[in-house]
């Protein structure tokens, strides 16, 4: 096993005033670290990471459409205030929770091995999506390369794949303008290219006979996970130069279309259409929830891929800041979107001489039917085509790179010792055995399984994952979580020595600290007491408390009532109520007239609620690890584990000090001012941590 050789561990410079009796030993401590974990090697990684994330597919193709079926204009009301109680607070979490610990969605579960399931379900979810959304990604690699010629394939009827339902569909001029099109019982040509070609769906007689290999499909899946894999090779430190193009360029193409779109004859007819306020929609709960699910959706929390981003940050990053810049940040793309879209659907309109809602649709139908086909209508119709396909795939290449680096980092932090050094390889086999596994998308009938993947593997499940970690956080962290390390810490055993008996440091008759770390003594002694003393009891909404301080040790400051209030209450009570209407309003699968077989929705069903009984099972497994009876084999797997918090010795102070295996010192405070030069505005904030602590202590 390799040893880690960063600079505090390498050559120790503790006063001999501050050194424990193993750094005055003969004996050299033999603590081996796994291979270092890496950091993000640029300002902006992170946060172009995150834009590229949270800006995806949905924002282009499911909130134009979301916005015009729920009261256009009047959608931003419940949008924005859905954004506020659930987007903003949980997105704030899932990153503080990575950045505090620097782990993955598993490793993160230190902090209550009673509820790592959650991250086993978060892997689960987040393994099933990318599966099927790099097949979407191939979707528009095959676009993609078909726009690359002087006239687009769909612009015509006549080809082998057409029937003789299909009708071009472009109006005729008279003195007035457009003649409308009767549009009834004909397909146009973008239709069945998509359909008959693309998918080949005819050769299929549903999903249980999914029919042959589509090998042009297959190589283009092909691409896209190797494109994906050359750029996860070496982890952020590689995804996070191709960000610098992936998250950006989009918006150069989407300022071009939506400049473009604004300029066509019909276009303000498509945004009057897209914008239009429709108050009365208000009073509909169906608005309300259609905006929640189009928040929790488009900014990914729960798959893990923002927790893992914030691993690698350094303990300091600001990102209270960053979370407000992502968020809204991802808000107006979703709008501009949506002018970019109706702008060419009006125009096309026009040109049909129909109204905008019969050309207007949700999801692939928008991406590859109805956008390719007023792409034919326009001058230069394949650079346009390769402009919106080109932007779509830069869109998504941005959020499976997240997806994968989740699945990878997240199995990394469980085995560092043997995954850490050959991650480059695991990073192949991961990306190897989806490819395998999403071949069946490939077939004649493989989108019928697309749909079910996108149905269920992350619908109740992912509220579930998500209300399980806000509870988790806010209710059970800290409650009498000192248990293990105050024990542990009285005894003065600590660091490699808080799980020996035999060894009873210079700390277990009392307080031993030397002068100087007056600040971590005072934090020390009011956590745990005089040598003997009893373990305080919990304080009302104990959690809260400590993963506030635990944000105040890490950003200098803590979350106000806003965050707490959403934390404890609005967002959990929201994603219920999320959960419970996707349960009452549930409907079974369909793709145009085809119904799924309740074979089908049965294996959806249980896709949906594998991840959900993650959860127990990881319950059982952290109570059976345990010993007693079964409510302190309770207790005890709620508690934080005996090296949660920081990663580095040097962020670790107050209850976190010589928690860490392999603690050279347990005076990082100390370690600091030898380190800087003195004492900077982080430690003390960690000392108005320390003292805060003290005096709850105290007025119990």
């Amino acid at each position: 096993m390799k040893k880690l050789q960063g600079a505090h561990l390498r050559k120790p410079v503790t006063p001999d005033l501050l050194m424990t009796p193993s750094d005055q030993g003969d004996v050299d401590l033999d603590v081996d670290f796994a291979a270092d974990r890496g950091n993000w090697t640029g300002k902006l990684d992170f946060l172009l990471s995150c834009i590229g994330y949270c800006v995806g597919l949905g924002n282009v193709w499911r909130f134009p459409y979301r916005a015009y079926t729920n009261g256009g204009g009047a959608f931003l009301v419940p949008y924005f205030l859905m954004l506020a109680i659930c987007g903003i607070p949980l997105f704030f979490l899932e990153l503080s929770l990575g950045q505090f610990s620097s782990l993955g969605p598993l490793a993160v579960w230190k902090i209550s091995p009673l509820f790592k399931g959650a991250g086993a379900a978060m892997l689960l979810i987040v393994g099933l999506v990318a599966i099927y959304y790099n097949m979407i990604i191939a979707y528009v690699l095959f676009y993609l390369f078909a726009s690359l010629t002087s006239d687009l394939p769909w612009e015509h009827c006549g080809n082998w794949w057409n029937t003789e339902l299909c009708l071009e569909h472009r109006g005729s001029k008279d003195g007035n303008g457009a003649l409308p099109l009767n549009l009834t019982c004909t397909v146009s040509p973008s239709e069945e290219y998509w359909s008959r070609y693309v998918l080949h769906i005819q050769g299929s007689q549903g999903i249980g006979s999914p029919g042959e290999i589509r090998w042009n499909l297959c190589l283009c899946l092909l691409l896209a996970w190797v494109i994906v894999f050359l750029c996860i090779l070496k982890g952020v430190k590689s995804s996070g130069k191709v960000v610098y193009f992936t998250a950006t360029f989009p918006y150069l193409i989407l300022l071009m279309l939506l400049v473009r779109g604004v300029t066509l004859p019909g276009a303000w007819k498509g945004i009057q259409f897209y914008l239009t306020p429709q108050f009365h929609h208000l009073l509909s709960s169906k608005v309300w929830i259609e905006a929640a699910l189009q928040i929790f959706y488009s900014l990914g929390v729960g798959f893990g891929g923002l927790l893992t981003f914030a691993s690698y940050n350094t303990f300091h990053q600001n990102i209270y800041r960053d979370t407000f810049i992502v968020t809204l940040g991802n808000a107006i793309t979703s709008i501009l979107a949506g002018f970019a879209i109706f702008s060419v659907l009006g125009y096309m309109s026009q040109e049909l001489g129909v109204p905008v809602d019969q050309v207007a649709k949700a999801g692939p139908g928008l991406a590859f039917v109805v956008y390719p086909q007023a792409m034919t209508m326009l001058p230069l119709s394949p650079f346009w085509s390769f402009l919106f396909f080109f932007m779509l795939l830069t869109l998504g290449l941005d959020s499976q790179f997240a997806f994968l680096e989740t699945i990878v980092t997240a199995v990394t932090d469980e085995f560092p010792y043997y995954l850490r050094p050959k991650k480059a390889v695991f990073s192949g086999l991961i990306c190897v055995a989806m490819y395998l596994m999403g071949l069946i998308l490939t077939t004649d009938g493989g989108m019928y399984w697309l749909v079910l993947l996108d149905d269920y593997s992350a619908s109740f499940g992912l509220m579930v994952v998500v209300i399980t970690t806000c509870l988790a956080v806010t209710r059970v962290y800290g409650e009498k979580s000192h248990g293990r390390r105050s024990r542990a810490l009285r005894s003065g055993r600590t660091g490699v020595y808080a799980g020996d008996p035999q060894y009873l440091g210079p700390w277990s008759q009392g307080p031993g600290f030397p002068v100087g770390a007056a600040g971590v003594e005072e934090g020390l002694l009011a956590l745990v007491g005089p040598a003997g003393g009893a373990i305080p009891p919990p304080l009302p909404c104990a959690g809260i408390q400590r993963f506030c301080r635990d944000i105040h040790m890490m950003l200098g400051f803590k979350p106000g009532l806003y965050f707490r209030a959403c934390w404890l209450f609005l967002s959990p009570a929201t994603l219920l109520a999320l959960l419970v209407y996707s349960i009452v309003k549930y409907q079974p699968s369909e793709y145009g007239s085809y119904r799924f077989p309740p074979w089908a929705e049965l294996l959806g069903i249980l896709m949906g609620l594998l991840s959900c009984l993650m959860i127990p099972a990881g319950m059982l497994v952290a109570v059976l690890r345990e010993e007693g009876s079964l409510w302190e084999r309770l207790q005890q797997a709620s508690r934080p584990a005996m090296d949660w918090g920081p990663s580095l010795e040097e962020n670790r102070t107050g209850m976190y000090v010589a928690t860490l295996a392999g603690s050279q010192s347990p005076k990082p405070l100390m370690v600091h001012m030898r380190k800087y030069g003195g004492i900077t505005s982080f430690e003390n904030t960690a000392i108005e941590v320390d003292r805060e602590i003290a005096e709850e202590e105290s007025m119990m």
